[in-house]
């Protein structure tokens, strides 16, 4: 469990690990700065002068053997204008690994603690610096993979999806004090349309399912969509898998059944991310190990968000092609007619009927031959709709806490289509209450403060 003490003062490095021309070291806490006093000497000045968010020049040093690891900057930030809202220290030395480990050691014997994975934005939330779904997008921004991303990212950690749900919130509650008002107050004759109350309650819907929706796009972006390539064995799965990669990852021989097991490697077009799967020619096994192979590349294409189907077109179709269409044919697909730099055998008529909404394209991965367009192919056909004009979901968990307030709206909803009192309408809609104040932070669950903050390097 994490340790959601706020009264010590934590230390760690806060740059990427290896080797580098800056390294910092970051402490949060009460004693940061006396902390800081204590392994760090200014050039000039007092050995405390620390002034606010002025860089001190200086030496990190031994305060027991008095020798200088190393030269650097010093930035003070005093609570509660500071990352933290505690008091906080950032050292800039070089990115030294030996260098900064031996600094923040010094840190520890003075008094400071390892930090946790994510503690200083833990303590950010925990101090109400910033919500929960700020917090994610902080990891977000970390880890973006694209431009696109990271410009989603950013806006959310500034407050974009916290104002949306705020504000859904308050219509919200608008909508229930009138409900609560007609309850309490009958003979008042309020003004209460049940038409205007499903219009209100309709768009609240409209927009909660919305940014459900919008988890696929997020996730794409966040984590990559998964493209296995399909097909029977020698066709040329692996050639294409190095040719789309752009370096010799699989290995490549004329024997069919080369390939045992699966890979999996990162493609980026434009500004989207795959998981490009290369897998085993499926088909019928010769030994246990191909058929080990060919049960976890059925598994992965089952699990694919999109299917690459690789055909020879050099060979005649046989049924086992057909076959594959019939197995995964419902997943979205491209048709890949590999080798057109031999003649054609294949009859691709056939296997287009059995997949009418799949695109279909003749390359050779060998040569390189139609290689672009079926890059600009895959992007069109599996990218998700360009997500930046609007707030998107890239969490699993805000997606389902964001299904159960929807669901919430939907039943009071229906209470309303069924003639229900205005009571029961009003005890639907309250329900979603507490799932929205889970889905800021507001609500508090140790359980899902640590999966959130131990996705985090340890010095974010």
């Amino acid at each position: 469990m994490f340790d959601l003490r706020t009264d010590d003062t934590i230390a760690a490095v806060s740059t990427p690990p290896g080797a580098g021309g800056i390294g910092i070291i970051r402490l949060s806490g009460p004693r940061a700065r006396s902390i800081a006093a204590e392994i760090f000497v200014p050039q000039a000045g007092k050995r405390s002068a620390f002034p606010e968010r002025r860089a001190v020049f200086g030496a990190i040093r031994d305060p027991g053997t008095g020798e200088v690891l190393d030269e650097g900057f010093l930035l003070f930030f005093r609570a509660p204008k500071s990352y933290t809202r505690q008091d906080v220290v950032e050292i800039s030395l070089h990115g030294s690994p030996a260098v900064l480990d031996e600094a923040i050691r010094l840190a520890v014997r003075a008094g400071a603690r390892l930090a946790h994975s994510g503690e200083f934005t833990l303590r950010a939330y925990w101090n109400g610096r910033i919500d929960i779904l700020q917090a994610e997008a902080v990891d977000d921004l970390v880890r973006s993979v694209s431009l696109t991303q990271a410009r989603m990212a950013s806006r959310q950690l500034r407050g974009s999806l916290t104002g949306t749900i705020r504000n859904l919130r308050t219509e919200f509650i608008e909508v229930m004090a009138d409900l609560e008002a007609s309850i309490e107050f009958p003979d008042e004759k309020l003004d209460l349309s049940e038409g205007a109350v499903r219009g209100r309650l309709e768009s609240i819907a409209l927009r909660l399912e919305r940014l459900v929706q919008s988890y696929d796009a997020g996730k794409a972006l966040s984590e990559g969509l998964t493209l296995a390539i399909v097909g029977r064995a020698n066709v040329g799965k692996s050639t294409l898998f190095n040719a789309l990669l752009g370096e010799s990852r699989a290995i490549v021989t004329p024997d069919a059944g080369t390939t045992r097991d699966y890979l999996c490697e990162k493609l980026r077009i434009g500004e989207t991310v795959f998981q490009l799967v290369d897998m085993a020619g499926l088909g019928r096994p010769g030994t246990a190990v191909e058929k080990e192979g060919i049960r976890r590349g059925r598994e992965q294409a089952a699990e694919a968000d999109g299917i690459l189907f690789l055909f020879d077109r050099s060979r005649p179709e046989t049924a086992g092609d057909a076959a594959l269409l019939h197995l995964f044919g419902q997943k979205k697909a491209i048709l890949v007619f590999n080798k057109n730099d031999r003649p054609r055998k294949i009859r691709a008529g056939r296997l287009r009927r059995l997949a009418p909404d799949a695109p279909a394209l003749d390359i050779s991965a060998l040569t390189g031959a139609g290689l672009a367009a079926l890059r600009q192919l895959v992007h069109d056909v599996f990218a998700p709709p360009n997500p930046e004009a609007g707030d998107v979901i890239l969490h699993l968990r805000q997606k389902t806490v964001l299904q159960e307030i929807a669901l919430c709206v939907r039943a009071g909803l229906e209470s309303l289509d069924r003639g229900s009192s205005t009571e029961f309408v009003a005890e639907e809609l309250r329900l979603a209450l507490p799932a929205v104040g889970r889905l800021l932070g507001e609500i508090r669950s140790d359980e899902v403060i640590e999966n959130i903050f131990s996705r985090f390097c340890v010095g974010k």
